[in-house]
């Protein structure tokens, strides 16, 4: 545990056990409530408990202030959006909030809110009118090149002749000019409408038109080249100008009414040439005068905007840190006399002294007459589980917790998790080439962490940003691996010394060792590089990492129950010790530790014992003798004892534990977890209904299924488990053999055909396979298998992990959400 290492605040970081915690009483006076709880969350050791789970959220003291920081919220986030879409960026803060007021940003934000949404307003309308004017200047240039040329061509007519036969079956001819020898009395006078109308639209509205009102309309349409904003919607459309010629009230009500169902914007024309000339003076003159103000207004905006981004981050955190407060306070009860506010909560031991000086500085600065009142109350609920961890130690932590929460000061697997992790995955890695690669990309991530820390990333970079440290642990490992295998992207390299052995002749080159002799000190570090291309390469590694895979998984196993010992001692259950921890390392190392033991005396003596016929005839045939499977002297009779041992401990692991505890629950009447504080007054101890460890009521039989179901997986697992880590050698001997198929079919394939092109598209490829396949799916491959090894295989062994983490009050936390 961690213990106050006399000097500084806090005491020195100790993940084996999590930090001891107790269960606070604040009585703080309502006069100081508020600055008490912002300075608890600056110092962020405090997790409230909600005293008021029974009341609503409208039921709540502070219901109107969460109301009111909520609008504020809404207004930033308005604002946010705002910038967002103008391309101002918020200036980042460099200051603390201390010197602003809550009620001062509430009415600064309602100005700049009013002043932004009048802004707003007026600039779509002036847009709006610019939009309008631009469709009214194509409006008068397309239409008007309709009637300037009907009205050339009637002319030119006139001239060539007077007879009017020439001219009657012309569609250019003008619709309305009259002809002299018709009465006057008796002409009919045609009217017309102008618009525009979307181009997807067009035919239907020509069809629709035609149809409703029985074929008496001319409609004249001309496309417009440029996309045009529509004044309505603001966004853009692909429009037609379009003239439509009719005769009568009727059709004309029709046409408005088509026109407005097919979104046509209809605006005036007249026939007249000078009036259009001039007409299309002035809207070009009002559309200069519009762009002109619509620049400034936007000018003025975008001046509002960057002043509010000046500031954005400040009301931002300070918003978000009331809100906080304001519902941390809600999880507080008041007291019978309502000047006090009564609080409860978790911390770590260490922080008393802190959280004391907390509370003395409110009252101090809010100028309380009385000050708060801090106390430790006796409980006998389950506190939280709590490690202070680093930037190194936190993404091994976490792997651990997504596993399960560490139920309180039970020991922890992060502490043998941080080598044992990297290390089993660099097993199944092992290759310094591609080592060094994920060490140089991972060293990328750690040189700028600062910078890409105050980024956004993506889901996948995130989490490799998050598990950085880890990264560079695995890298560092696999290089270290992969020199014992002397593999570097498959190829091996005398690094450390020469091969010991040689050819005898020219031909012995032919994979085949039997043709080597030893001529030189055995390889001094890992594998010696000429096993790697002979024929015996395949059967040799196998044989290796096999046997290599067995010792660690038994390694590891072992270290498992010895840590469910030290768990046993720590909460002084003599039970778990004598009648779980001892004999699952008997049943463990009488099988597969003594296997351990056969594997490391047939390295050292060079036997040619088949391991697999011992180990299935130890079970078979107990009395039978060895002959040549014989690795030591009274080897049958060591088997004979280990054999009785494990199944000896079997009823031992099944039986006792459940009468024990069931004579120790009649010895008592009431177990208490943890002792009593001397300094706690009695008025003040604390029944709680969950998380207990007192057993009120004793199901043997529950408890007797329970050792069964228990001794059952162990046995059991005992087996599956020592198999479960011979994925170490299958991935290891699946990523070397990747590894070398690359080489070979794709580097070397290339090399060999002596064409620069081929040698590029080649080296490529590699490149890309490499990259693709090793270092990114064969990475998480080894990743997810090391996380199984560590989750089932070890801690299952000890790790209960069902506790719950310590989530404090605090600003750090606030402050890094996004709203």
């Amino acid at each position: 545990m961690a213990e106050n290492g006399g000097g500084g605040c806090c005491p020195p970081m100790d993940l084996m056990r999590s930090e001891p915690m107790q269960l606070v009483q604040l009585i703080v006076p309502m006069e100081s409530a508020h600055l008490t709880v912002s300075y608890l969350g600056d110092l962020g050791l405090v997790q409230f408990k909600d005293l008021n789970s029974e009341k609503s959220p409208f039921q709540r003291t502070y219901a109107a202030q969460i109301k009111r920081c909520g609008e504020m919220a809404r207004k930033i986030r308005f604002f946010k959006d705002q910038m967002s879409k103008a391309g101002v960026l918020p200036k980042e803060m460099l200051g603390k909030e201390n010197d602003i007021d809550l009620d001062d940003v509430e009415v600064k934000l309602g100005e700049l809110e009013a002043e932004l949404v009048e802004i707003n307003a007026n600039n779509d309308k002036l847009q709006r009118s610019y939009n309008e004017l631009m469709e009214y200047k194509l409006v008068l240039e397309k239409a008007g090149e309709f009637f300037s040329s009907a009205h050339r061509s009637a002319t030119a007519q006139q001239r060539e002749t007077e007879s009017p036969r020439a001219s009657e079956d012309l569609l250019e001819s003008p619709l309305l000019q009259e002809e002299k020898s018709i009465d006057a009395s008796k002409q009919v006078k045609l009217g017309f409408l102008t618009g525009l109308v979307p181009r997807e639209k067009s035919m239907v509205f020509e069809r629709i038109l035609f149809r409703a009102t029985r074929g008496n309309v001319y409609i004249r349409q001309t496309v417009v080249e440029e996309t045009v904003i529509d004044p309505n919607s603001g966004e853009k459309a692909e429009k037609n100008v379009f003239v439509v010629f009719y005769s009568g009230e009727r059709a004309k009500s029709k046409i408005l009414k088509i026109c407005e169902a097919f979104g046509a914007n209809r605006y005036p024309f007249s026939e007249d040439l000078r009036k259009q000339a001039q007409m299309i003076t002035e809207v070009s003159g009002r559309l200069t005068e519009l762009k002109t103000t619509i620049d400034a207004g936007l000018g003025h905006r975008n001046i509002l905007l960057q002043t509010i981004g000046d500031k954005f981050e400040l009301w931002s955190l300070k918003v978000r840190k009331e809100k906080a407060i304001y519902h941390t306070l809600n999880m507080l009860s008041l007291d019978v006399t309502k000047k006090c506010l009564v609080a409860e909560g978790w911390s770590p031991v260490f922080a008393s002294k802190e959280i004391q000086e907390a509370l003395e500085r409110a009252a101090v600065d809010s100028n309380s007459q009385v000050g708060s009142i801090f106390q430790i109350l006796r409980t006998k609920e389950l506190p939280p589980t709590y490690f202070r961890t680093n930037k190194f130690t936190s993404a091994i932590q976490e792997i651990v917790d997504a596993y399960g929460v560490a139920k309180y000061q039970e020991a922890n697997p992060g502490v043998f998790t941080i080598v044992t992790f990297p290390f089993l995955f660099a097993v199944m890695f092992g290759d310094w080439g591609h080592g060094i690669c994920l060490l140089l990309a991972t060293m990328y991530l750690i040189v700028r962490e600062k910078k890409l820390a105050s980024q956004k990333l993506g889901d996948i970079m995130e989490m490799a940003f998050g598990g950085r440290y880890v990264i560079m642990m695995m890298s560092l490992f696999s290089i270290y691996t992969g020199l014992i295998y002397n593999e570097f992207f498959s190829i091996p390299y005398p690094l450390f010394a020469p091969s010991a052995y040689d050819c005898r002749d020219a031909s012995c080159s032919e994979a085949t060792t039997i043709g080597l002799i030893k001529v030189r000190d055995t390889y001094p570090f890992g594998l010696d590089p000429v096993w790697h291309g002979t024929r015996s390469e395949l059967p040799f590694l196998n044989s290796l990492k096999m046997k290599m895979s067995i010792l660690l998984g038994v390694s590891q196993m072992n270290l498992g129950i010895i840590m469910s010992y030290f768990n046993a001692r720590f909460f002084k259950s003599s039970v778990n010790i004598w009648f779980q921890f001892i004999p699952q390392m008997i049943f463990l190392n009488s099988l597969f530790g003594y296997l351990s033991v056969l594997i490391i005396i047939k390295w050292c003596t060079g036997s040619q014992a088949d391991l697999y016929h011992v180990m299935i005839y130890m079970f078979l045939s107990p009395t039978d003798e060895l002959g040549e499977n014989q690795l030591f002297p009274h080897q049958k009779t060591v088997q004979l004892v280990l054999l009785f041992l494990a199944l000896v401990s079997v009823p031992c692991m099944l039986l006792p534990k459940p009468f024990i505890l069931k004579k120790q629950h009649e010895a008592r009447h009431q177990g208490q977890s943890y002792a009593p504080l001397e300094e706690t007054d009695e008025s003040l101890h604390v029944e709680t209904s969950g998380g207990g460890h007192g057993h009120e009521e004793f199901e043997f039989s529950e408890i007797f299924v329970h050792q069964l179901i228990h001794t059952i997986e162990f046995v059991l697992g005992a087996v599956s488990n020592t198999a479960s880590y011979l994925r170490l050698w299958a991935l290891s001997l699946a990523h070397s053999e990747l590894s070398s198929v690359f080489y070979e079919k794709v580097l070397l394939l290339a090399w060999g055909y002596n064409n620069w092109l081929i040698l590029i598209v080649g080296i490529i490829v590699f490149v890309f396979a490499t990259v693709g396949v090793l270092l990114v799916m064969e990475t998480l491959s080894a990743f997810l298998h090391a996380l199984r090894l560590h989750w089932v295989e070890f801690q299952n062994k000890f790790y209960e992990g069902d506790g719950y983490k310590f989530a404090p009050f605090s600003f750090i936390l606030t402050a890094s959400e996004d709203e």
